[in-house]
């Protein structure tokens, strides 16, 4: 679809809720978008047809009148034990909230939604569709070999989900306990976590990528009793010790461990496990202790403001911050964002690629699509193995409808070449989502063109550990897209891009700022675990009045957000800022270069400096004497497309760059080896391929002495 046919509205003036006030008919100009590219809306979607119905939709969902709609969402959409008189309370604190002699101060001020209900979130994911139609399937299995798929029914999730909720409960688990999970990306886990949900347990997932050390300080921080893991996992043709790593990571406790019973989950079957790291007492098979144990388990009346998860993200002092989400807001929200941000409807097939021990994978694996009945998907391997096409090879054996991962995937099989996708059936999928980070326009053309074939809607999410659900986001049936921009506020989102230094709201368009949020919604934390205080100064105190999502992003002449990255992850060079996600995309305009990395350092002249680190495509041709002239071409490239004050310090052409087992480039390794610290890189057991770290610190020593 070309610009000059697009339904895209002029740019106009924007609401209280900060919607843009559209008038339709005229295009986007090349002013804010050089790459052109509007991409229409599907016929078949939940919301439609066009922007003008998102906004009579959303207007529903935000103000003094909106609890009413919350009210019907919440009742047509889940199933209450008890219903509700109350739909929320609360509110983000004033400046005047905030003062240190306030005697009424933020903690004593909750927010709250739907308080005096009750429900049980097991129930809503397994149990009434279990109900319904026992043999539907609710988890595509995709192992990381790949003809080991199985299909989990609904029938077989509820009977396993209820053994091993008897299993904690025999191990003294009872409701408000917390339960650490430890475990590879098996359909077992999802199982483990609908367990914890069913007895009121707190579940506090940890990705099983993660150290010894950073478990231990998990399982210290929530003091859970009972910890489920596995012997071994498997992953991208390898097997990963989990249970050697857990097993450190209790002892490494002391005498400060909490942790009285192990659940072990046979996934490998290894014998050096059962023989050496079993301890007899303590850990118990898991085929063997809910072969034990009554087939069926009663599901717990939960408060809708219960605990339902801890989930811990980094925090900036470095110490983990324990994330608490509560039971029905979040279900609610994760519910109605699979529904309208992907555009389920019955039958369909839904694919989340994340690991369930992170965010994305509790909100879009487990809770958001089984809440709705839909049939997810548990990917266990990795986009590469045995080949660059296993993700293509996975929706064209199942089927899949909605494919969801992120820009650092999507950039990697880029760079491997499109060729891996065009011999395989993609023609089952409707939406294409990117979440983690913003997709620069050149990886969300390649999406689009080789991945949808130029007939799915792409949805460029914006969302957060804290958020819990989607905040900002396209809506397929309403909202043309365009490359790299994420779009429009989800329903009961009130945007507002303030002032970074002022805090005072920013009027009009273009414009560019820090990204607040007006009014509390369903999913969002209520709180960090143990430490309240912490979660009001880190998002509450900044801006009085906003949620602050602790990143900049800026709203185009159509009304259009753009995330622009952590305001930590701005450069601010002599005065200039820019994200480091902008010099990204303009590095990646250059038809050789694959993948980019771009961090900023200080400077004692400018204050601070660009450094970018590239990979080049496997067909570009270069050497180590023309290595200098290409590095030339690229500063030469930024300074054309962003301006002279963007032009990298330095850039290091490298083979590959750090990154985790999921896929995420880890750019704190990058900062310190420009710095000089590559002597302090701290614990590197979360890099996937360690090596890389050693040829990046020889090539930045070398280039730097040169």
């Amino acid at each position: 679809m070309s610009a000059a046919a697009s339904n895209l509205p002029a740019p106009a003036r924007h609401d209280s809720q900060g919607i843009p006030m559209h008038s339709p008919g005229l295009r986007l100009t090349t002013a804010t978008n050089p790459h052109k590219d509007i991409h229409p809306v599907p016929d078949k979607s939940h919301i439609g047809p066009d922007i003008e119905a998102y906004k009579a939709a959303h207007s529903d969902t935000v103000g003094p009148h909106s609890d009413s709609w919350w009210a019907q969402q919440a009742r047509d959409n889940l199933t209450w034990i008890k219903d509700f008189s109350i739909v929320r309370t609360g509110g983000f604190p004033s400046a005047e909230e905030l003062k240190e002699d306030n005697p009424n101060p933020p903690s004593t001020l909750p927010i709250t939604w739907f308080p005096d209900g009750a429900l049980n979130a097991c129930y809503n994911c397994v149990d009434r569709h279990a109900f319904r139609n026992p043999d539907q399937t609710a988890i595509i299995y995709e192992a990381d070999e790949p003809g080991e798929h199985q299909y989990i029914t609904y029938g077989m999730l509820l009977n396993e989900v209820c053994r091993v909720a008897n299993v904690l409960k025999n191990m003294g688990v009872g409701k408000g306990d917390t339960v650490t999970i430890y475990l590879p990306m098996t359909w077992q886990a999802v199982a483990a976590f609908l367990a914890c949900a069913r007895i009121g347990a707190i579940h506090s997932a940890v990705f099983a990528g993660f150290s010894a050390e950073s478990l231990r300080d998990r399982i210290l921080d929530c003091g859970s009793t009972v910890l489920i893991t596995a012997d071994e996992g498997r992953r991208g043709g390898r097997s990963v010790a989990t249970k050697v790593i857990a097993d450190q990571a209790l002892k490494e406790c002391g005498d400060a461990n909490p942790v009285k019973h192990v659940l072990v989950l046979s996934r490998t079957g290894s014998q050096t496990v059962a023989n050496q790291h079993f301890t007899p007492g303590r850990d118990v098979w898991w085929h063997e202790a809910v072969a034990n144990v009554p087939s069926y388990c009663a599901p717990e009346v939960m408060n809708s403001e219960d605990g339902l998860f801890i989930l811990y993200t980094s925090g900036s002092t470095g110490k983990p911050k324990g994330i608490l989400h509560t039971t029905g807001g979040y279900l609610l929200g994760a519910l109605l964002t699979v529904k309208y941000v992907f555009d389920v409807h019955p039958g369909d097939k839904f694919a989340c690629m994340a690991d369930i021990g992170w965010i994305t994978g509790h909100t879009y694996i487990i809770y958001g699509p089984l809440s709705l009945g839909t049939t997810t998907t548990v990917f266990e391997s990795t986009p590469v193995y045995p080949s660059p096409s296993r993700y293509w090879e996975t929706v064209s054996k199942h089927g899949l409808t909605q494919f969801y991962s992120s820009p650092t995937a999507v950039r990697l099989l880029r760079k491997l070449g499109h060729q891996h996708v065009q011999d395989h059936d993609l023609s089952s999928l409707r939406v294409l989502g990117s979440v983690g980070e913003p997709i620069n326009p050149e990886a969300w053309n390649w999406f689009n063109e080789h991945v949808g074939k130029g007939e799915c809607s792409i949805v460029d999410t914006f969302w957060q550990t804290e958020t819990g659900s989607i905040i900002v986001t396209p809506l397929p049936g309403a909202i043309e897209t365009k490359p790299g921009s994420a779009t429009v506020p989800f329903f009961g989102i009130e945007t507002e891009i303030l002032d970074s230094l002022s805090g005072k709201p920013l009027e009009g368009d273009n414009i560019e700022g820090v990204l607040c949020i007006k009014k509390p919604w369903p999913s969002i934390a209520r709180t960090i675990w143990n430490d309240h205080k912490r979660f009001v100064d880190t998002y509450l105190r900044p801006y009085p009045g906003y949620y602050f999502t602790g990143d900049g992003a800026g709203r185009d002449e159509h009304g259009y957000i753009w995330i622009k990255g952590r305001v930590d992850d701005v450069i601010n060079v002599s005065g200039h800022r820019m994200s480091t996600a902008e010099v990204e995309s303009a590095l990646l305009l250059h038809n050789g270069v694959a993948e980019t990395a771009v961090i900023g350092t200080a400077d004692e002249m400018t204050g601070q400096a660009v450094n970018a680190f590239v990979t080049m495509k496997p067909e570009y041709s270069y050497d180590l004497s023309t290595e200098p002239a290409l590095v030339k071409e690229l500063v030469l490239q930024v300074r054309k497309i962003i301006g002279p004050f963007a032009a990298p310090k330095r850039i290091f052409i490298v083979a590959d760059l750090p990154r985790t087992r999921s896929g995420k480039i880890i750019r704190r390794i990058l900062r310190k080896i420009v710095a000089g610290e590559g002597d302090q890189l701290g614990d590197l057991s979360t890099v996937a391929e360690p090596e890389v770290v050693e040829v990046i610190k020889k090539k930045v020593a070398d280039s730097i002495s040169a």
